[in-house]
């Protein structure tokens, strides 16, 4: 038998928990410091390290690995301390005390090492623990671990892929990072690791940046999808048995890799082909989890399982800990996925579309199995109010409608898409959104067209040419004084979804467009709303031929002003569009179907790289 580390605790992260602090610790009846000179927690009183990033979730642990019992070790010196057992168990707020103490540490002015053995409570979920001291105690650092057959242990080597695209401060404050905390160590896990940077930009010194753990690997522009391909190559290439995704513009979490490595040196059977989703956590708000794993449902619409929770809560963080992943059509979006290359050489490569949509088609096509962890995770710079037409309206549409043809989703899926997106078209219409329709339009069009078109179609320039019809928000300052002086926005309305009456949900359902209605019916008065949904609330934008579209922050706009000619042709070119689509989407599937097995291979994007390289 040999000890197996599981996580190592963590106390502090270049100050970036300071706002947050119980994301790490708990400190109701005590206090905890961190000493950054010294690398040390400074702890007084009663402290508690049941949190996300130090508490032990033993549940998915003895789910997804061969754990039995498991210990504590800690490096501290100070004054006389006891160690008590906590737990968390699924569906409550509060964590439970182990009544009798674990351990009594002697009071030393040495470092010395201290190892307890955690019990576990019938029924928990969560494990941790709390160090309870008269005077102070400082920690140099901890680790949580188990004991196992050195027979049980898998042999794993893992590639780090992230593509980038300008980006170069976040890309490379993350390759110091990586290169210090995860290189750097003297841990089983800090020669297990090999990153390759795949810079779709060619903006990088790839020469100064690498070395024997760093790869920088110049590409093609070829999109997130075309530069995790590359990645996932680079990783079968170098005989690595996973392959780790991550985005560019994340703020890594060092620890997170050596979870990852830990738990899959133990994974059990059945999680032997599982990929590891982490958990996508706000950069401007530390402690929300954003979502970690997300499903396709019956309806067409993405669903995050965990959405927007408070991990810095017991509440938050023992939900995360008991919500169960293992969904229908679910996937792991890859700001943070971890995937066995053995399912990367039975699966394929990713489909060539560039952005959206190539981690939802990834994870539906391989039917896969995901394991979650508290602590396995990133900081993203949030999502909203970054809407765009050329991606959430363009990408969308095309993307999903290739998706649900290359792998068979089920026809009442893309059925509720189908009348989602008519929906959504017809919504933009009467909100005065033209170019978001058009791009819409375009989306099915280029879906049409079959296969060849994204074999061949330069992605970049189709990007940049669909991003010109992006509505341009700027400063409100350099609009119309007058109109915007008159349409100033209602806070309650801009950014997140506002709960409305049924009332005011019947009007806004109404087909109240402003278009059919003759001049002598409209009012004269703009009137403001958000700009990337409907031109909401009905009541107060209804019979306005002028409207103000305002970003979240009330700071820059648009003005939109009713163009009935143009209307009339989108509503035109919809009608022609949904006549071929039904004409002839049998046809346009099997031939996705049939090209599918060709865009995900190996000689495929050897080619494709190679054509788009002088790009």
């Amino acid at each position: 038998m040999r000890d197996h580390t599981l996580a190592n605790l963590v106390f502090d992260d270049d100050g970036f928990f300071e706002a947050h602090p119980q994301i790490a610790v708990r400190t109701v009846r005590g206090s905890a410091s961190y000493d950054s000179g010294q690398g040390e927690l400074v702890v007084h009183g009663d402290v508690d390290f049941t949190t996300y990033l130090n508490a032990l979730g033993i549940g998915k642990w003895r789910r997804y690995a061969n754990v039995g019992g498991v210990c504590l070790r800690l490096e501290l010196c100070g004054d006389e301390a006891t160690v008590y057992g906590t737990c968390l168990r699924p569906g409550s707020g509060e964590i439970e005390r182990v009544s009798a103490p674990l351990a009594h540490i002697e009071a030393s002015d040495e470092w010395h090492v201290a190892n307890v053995s955690i019990p576990v409570p019938e029924g928990a979920h969560i494990v941790s623990f709390a160090l309870v001291s008269e005077g102070e105690v400082r920690l140099k650092g901890g680790s949580w671990y188990t004991q196992v057959n050195e027979t049980a242990v898998n042999e794993v080597r893992i590639a780090i892929a992230t593509t980038t695209f300008r980006k170069e401060a976040y890309v490379t404050r993350n390759i110091e990072a990586i290169r210090t905390e995860l290189f750097g160590g003297s841990d089983e896990a800090h020669d297990k690791f090999h990153l390759f940077v795949v810079d779709n930009g060619r903006t990088l010194d790839a020469e100064a940046l690498s070395d024997n753990n760093v790869t920088v690997i110049p590409n093609p522009n070829v999109g997130g999808s075309g530069g995790f391909a590359r990645g996932m190559m680079a990783a079968q290439d170098a005989n690595c048995t996973h392959v780790l995704l991550m985005d560019d513009d994340v703020r890594v979490f060092p620890e997170s890799f050596k979870r990852t490595y830990n738990l899959l040196r133990l994974a059990n059977a059945r999680y032997a082909q599982a990929f590891i989703e982490g958990g996508m956590l706000n950069m401007e708000d530390p402690n929300i989890l954003f979502e970690d794993v997300a499903t396709v449902k019956r309806d067409g619409m993405y669903y995050s399982v965990n959405r927007s929770v408070p991990i810095d809560t017991v509440e938050g963080m023992g939900a995360v800990e008991a919500t169960d992943v293992e969904l229908p059509r679910v996937y792991g979006a890859w700001w943070y996925c971890c995937i066995p290359t053995s399912v990367v050489r039975s699966k394929g490569l990713p489909l060539p579309l560039f952005v959206r949509c190539d981690d939802v088609e990834y994870g539906l096509r391989c039917g896969a199995t995901i394991m979650t962890m508290n602590g396995i995770c990133v900081w993203h710079e949030c999502f909203e109010g970054r809407f765009k037409g050329s991606v959430d309206s363009y990408q969308l549409t095309r993307n999903f409608l290739i998706m649900a043809a290359c792998d068979d989703l089920d026809k009442s899926i893309v059925r509720a898409f189908m009348m989602r997106f008519r929906r959504t078209f017809h919504i933009f219409l009467r909100s005065m959104n033209y170019d978001t329709c058009d791009l819409m339009l375009d989306g099915l069009s280029d879906y049409l067209k079959g296969p060849s078109f994204i074999a061949e179609v330069d992605g970049e320039k189709l990007l940049m040419k669909n991003g010109k019809k992006n509505e341009q928000l700027v400063d409100v300052e350099e609009l119309d004084p007058q109109i915007v002086g008159a349409a100033k926005p209602d806070h309650r309305y801009l950014g997140a979804e506002r709960d409305r009456g049924m009332l005011l949900k019947t009007l806004e359902m109404l087909p109240h467009d402003r278009h059919v209605l003759p001049d002598a019916l409209l009012a004269k008065e703009p009137a403001p709303m958000y700009f990337s949904r409907g031109a909401y609330p009905a009541c107060k934008t209804m019979r306005r031929s002028v409207l103000v579209a305002y970003d979240k922050t009330g700071t820059k706009a648009n003005i939109r002003t009713m163009d009935r000619e143009r209307w009339a042709r989108l509503r035109e070119r919809m009608h022609v569009l949904m006549a071929e689509y039904r004409k002839r989407n049998n046809e346009v599937v099997t031939e996705y179907r049939n090209a599918m097995p060709y865009l995900t291979s190996r000689e495929f994007w050897d080619d494709y790289l190679e054509r788009r390289k002088d790009a």
